[in-house]
């Protein structure tokens, strides 16, 4: 019995000294709570003043930074995806080295304002393998080595999307005959690709005619058998194996009839080598600190403050310790 007596005494000492140690520790935290109130309450007016004053120098940065982000959906004709992003990288380039001469000569109005223009793919994989047997075997054979979300976000992968978004901003707001129609005009400018629309269109305008003209063949026959039909008698009367003959002209017919539609709807975008189909434009930034500064400086000017003010403190108890 009198072996554990010293134990239980080093247990009661340890426990005691803990217990001193946390009420310490305790007072030392009201302590310090009670010189940050007379802290406060002594330099009460300075805080309130270094509050007000970053809080106007913060609206004053808010109001005169602006930020404006926009967005134009663009979609590439006649193969010029990697044109196009070449030109978008051209013009960020511009941007970047500040060459307002070459944004003015574009026609970009207020070139200065501008300052970021980047290009990326509105990733679409159903419109990618959309009647794209080729397509759709591509994208099933990179998944069984990979992360399908990676390669549907993979640059080679992403330039062949019909339709890609190009994003600017700009210090203040703009609109489409200062900002768009020139980037869009830019974008067109090229005597390569302009004749390549030019023979583009002019082919299937053609095919539309052979098809128009084929379906009127197929038409007249059809009359012609329908007469023969209702006005054959005996030996005069036409006879097909099971009307094969017929319902294979109709299906051409059918066929030729909506490659025309399709035709028609590709006329609608063909106008252009890279033609703009949507627009968003003059949306405020309020990423990272844009529009914050009101909050954030009045905070900073306090801390500064507060950093200063225990340095000083250091220094003269450093001192008097010196002087001792």
């Amino acid at each position: 019995m009198s072996s554990n007596t010293p134990n239980n005494n080093d247990q009661e000492i340890d426990l005691r000294q803990v217990s001193q140690k946390m009420g310490q520790a305790y007072e030392n935290f009201l302590s310090w709570i009670f010189r940050g109130f007379l802290f406060v309450k002594r330099n009460l007016i300075v805080l309130i003043v270094l509050f007000v004053i970053g809080a106007g120098i913060g609206y004053y940065l808010d109001k005169k930074t602006n930020s404006y982000s926009s967005e134009i959906i663009v979609k590439p004709n006649y193969k010029s995806t990697d044109y196009l992003y070449s030109k978008v990288e051209l013009l960020q380039s511009k941007i970047k080295e500040g060459d307002t001469v070459f944004l003015k000569k574009i026609g970009i109005k207020k070139s200065q304002k501008m300052s970021f223009i980047e290009i990326k793919p509105v990733v679409d994989v159903y419109k990618f393998i959309e009647n794209n047997e080729q397509n759709f075997e591509l994208i099933k054979l990179m998944a069984e080595d990979g992360d399908l979300n990676k390669i549907v976000q993979d640059k080679v992968t992403s330039k062949n999307y019909p339709f890609h978004g190009i994003y600017f901003t700009t210090g203040e707001t703009t609109n489409q005959k200062n900002t768009v129609e020139p980037i869009i005009n830019f974008l067109n400018d090229s005597d390569y690709y302009a004749e390549q629309k030019r023979v583009h269109i002019e082919n299937i305008k053609m095919k539309m005619v052979s098809n128009d003209s084929i379906i009127k063949q197929i038409d007249a026959i059809l009359n012609m058998f329908s007469k023969n039909q209702s006005g054959s008698k005996g030996s005069q009367l036409v006879y097909y194996n099971d009307n094969t003959q017929l319902n294979e002209m109709l299906k051409t017919k059918e066929l030729l009839i909506q490659d025309n539609a399709n035709i028609r709807i590709e006329l609608l975008s063909a106008d252009y080598v890279v033609k703009l189909n949507s627009s968003v434009l003059n949306i405020k930034d309020t990423k990272s600190i844009n529009e914050k500064m009101k909050f954030i400086l009045p905070i900073v000017f306090i801390l500064l403050f507060l950093i200063i003010n225990s340095f000083l403190k250091f220094y003269k108890s450093q001192l008097r310790k010196i002087n001792t």
